[in-house]
Formats: C-alpha cells, sequence, structure tokens
C-alpha cells in the first residue's frame, strides 16, 4: 500500500464544470439527476424528466461555454487554489472534490483510503449552507465512503459567511475593483445564485445567511470609508417556472437604470459560466444597451487568491478532528 505522509487531507467541495464541450451532457446530466436540485424522490421519473431539461436547455448552455472558450473556468481556478494551498500549508494535502463532473468523490476518496490518510476536512467552497449545494455534496461523500469501507476521522466546515478573514477578503477584492473612482457614486450589488424558494420556506438557511453575510459586508465597507449609493442583495440564475428567490440581480439592474453598479458574486468563491458569462455578458450587455448603465464593474471571485487561500488554512487548521466517521455525515445529509 502506498503510504502517504500526511495523516490529514483537507477536500475543497465544489460543483464542478465541463473541461470541454463534449463534457456539458454529463455535467448537465449530473446535476439534473441530484434530487436537491430536481426534487423529485422517484428516480425513475426524476432521470425522465432531467433528460427533457438537459435536450432543452444545452444547445443554449452549449453556446454559453463556447462564448467563454469552451470550457467552464472553475476546473483550472482550483486546481491554482490547491496547488497555493499545498504551498502555503506543510501540515496538510488539499485536494478537491466535483460534485457533477471529475474529480468525483470515489475516485478521490479512494486515493486518500489507499495512502491511508486518516483524518479529513471536508471544506465546502460554497459559503452559506443550502441543501441544493453543500448537503448535495456531503451526500456523494458520504455514500463514496460506505461503497469505500472507509471511515476516517472527519470534520466538516459547511459554512463559513461569518468568519472575519474571508470577509475581509472579500472587501479587498472590492476595494481593489473600485480604486480611483468615487465609490458613493456606484450601487453595490451582492448578487448569489438563487434557490427554488420552497427550500427556504421548509427551512433551508441559505437565505438568511445571504442577508446576514451582506450585512457583514456592509458593516466592514463603512468601517473602511466605504460609502455607496445603495447596496443590496439580489438573485440570479434561475431556471424553469417554479418560484425562487428574488429580487433577480437583473430586475435590480433595471431598477437602477442610468446609474452605476459595481456587482460582486456573494455565493460563489470560483468563477464560472454564472459570472463570467451571465454576469459579465448577458447582464452587462443588457445594462448597457437597454438600461444605459454608466459603469458596469464585476468583482472577480475569490478564486485563488493569496487571503482566500489563508482564509482557508486557517480554518482548517482550526477544526478540530473528531473522533466521528461517515454515520455523522448521515446525520446531516
Amino acid at each position: 500500500m502506498n503510504k502517504s505522509k500526511y495523516k490529514k487531507s483537507v477536500i475543497l467541495l465544489n460543483m464542478g464544470g465541463p473541461k470541454n464541450i463534449e463534457e456539458i451532457n454529463t455535467f448537465l446530466v449530473n446535476m439534473f439527476n441530484d434530487y436537491y436540485i430536481l426534487n423529485i424522490k422517484n428516480g425513475f421519473i426524476r432521470n425522465m424528466v432531467s433528460k427533457k431539461i438537459v435536450n432543452k436547455i444545452k444547445p443554449d448552455v452549449i453556446s454559453h461555454y463556447e462564448a467563454i472558450g469552451g470550457k467552464s473556468p472553475i476546473n483550472e481556478y482550483t486546481e491554482k487554489l490547491v496547488n497555493k494551498l499545498n504551498k502555503l500549508d506543510s501540515l496538510s494535502d488539499y485536494k478537491y472534490i466535483m460534485n457533477y463532473t471529475h474529480p468525483y468523490a470515489y475516485d478521490v476518496l479512494k486515493e486518500l483510503k489507499n495512502s491511508g490518510v486518516e483524518e479529513i476536512i471536508l471544506f465546502s467552497m460554497y459559503p452559506q449552507y443550502s441543501e441544493v449545494t453543500v448537503k448535495s455534496s456531503l451526500e456523494s461523500v458520504y455514500k463514496a465512503m460506505k461503497k469505500l469501507k472507509y471511515n476516517p476521522k472527519i470534520n466538516i466546515i459547511d459554512r463559513y459567511y461569518y468568519d472575519d478573514n474571508y470577509n475581509n477578503s472579500i472587501i479587498k477584492l472590492i476595494k481593489d475593483s473600485i480604486v480611483n473612482k468615487n465609490s458613493e457614486e456606484y450601487i453595490l450589488i451582492f448578487s448569489a445564485h438563487s434557490i427554488p424558494k420552497m427550500y427556504a420556506d421548509k427551512g433551508d438557511p441559505y437565505e438568511y445567511e445571504c442577508n446576514y453575510n451582506t450585512k457583514i459586508l456592509k458593516e466592514k465597507l463603512y468601517k473602511e470609508g466605504l460609502y455607496f449609493k445603495d447596496i443590496v442583495l439580489s438573485y440570479q440564475s434561475k431556471i424553469g417556472k417554479i418560484e425562487w428567490l428574488s429580487p433577480a440581480t437583473i430586475d435590480i439592474i433595471k431598477k437602477y437604470k442610468g446609474e452605476k453598479l459595481i456587482i460582486y458574486p456573494l455565493a460563489f468563491t470560483i468563477d464560472n459560466s454564472e459570472t463570467i458569462y451571465e454576469i459579465d455578458m448577458e447582464y452587462r450587455k443588457e445594462a448597457i444597451s437597454k438600461y444605459n448603465i454608466k459603469d458596469f464593474i464585476l468583482v472577480p471571485c475569490l478564486n485563488d487568491n493569496f487571503y482566500f487561500a489563508k482564509t482557508i488554512i486557517e480554518l482548517s487548521n482550526n477544526a478540530k478532528i473528531y473522533n466521528s466517521n461517515i454515520s455523522d455525515i448521515k446525520k446531516i445529509v
């Protein structure tokens, strides 16, 4: 057995994205077959419905990815982040798992089991908790561990919207994006990925955590002497006809027609098609052509930002590794 020099591994959990045009179908099929995305209990019926959805939206999705280079940037940015983490922290081995594309939970965990890794920290790349994102990723890990009969000690960092270092990293990005400009002339929009409203109605904490995160950032901005014309939270990426969290980001852009806008993608830590295509191409074009927006600034996601890497290291190194196991993940999922 190949024994790793590390006893502890930190695994970043994210949704993934296609590495090329050919992988778009796999990405979409896996995503819409996820119970937490398409809330249909019967697997056979869910599979049938997901196929119809995929066939309907795939041509548009392909054109979106073609517009941004034929692939999602989420994979390259995550690789860069993991490489940076491994250089900065000699105490742990950093890896990542994607929920809908490679590397999948089973493959990564099999490697860790064979390497003799005894302690694992599961680190969500979603700062705010939701069943749609975090719970789904944790369930994939649970199923893989159960199949592998792999039972290491575990801790889970499933949210960190309240963390001081995390929020300071965002403030720095916003400050860097508006340098030499008068912030008081701008509307600051925190755009979060929306989820179906029925989840929030059933107790999913995502909406509350997005609101609380926005409140924290507002207070930090004021302390930094950064005042905006207005600061608002909105939601993007709605799919289908059911009710989703609102207000929609595009509606907020319309509301502030003729203004100057700066947008930070609140619920994303790594840039993906929903930031660089949906916001920076679709929304930008509509904002300028339809709503006479005078300036449109998209703040990049944290990506492989040094301060975000330090945040991950600090949160991971301060996390206690409990004598817990896969049954503890099952309690969550």
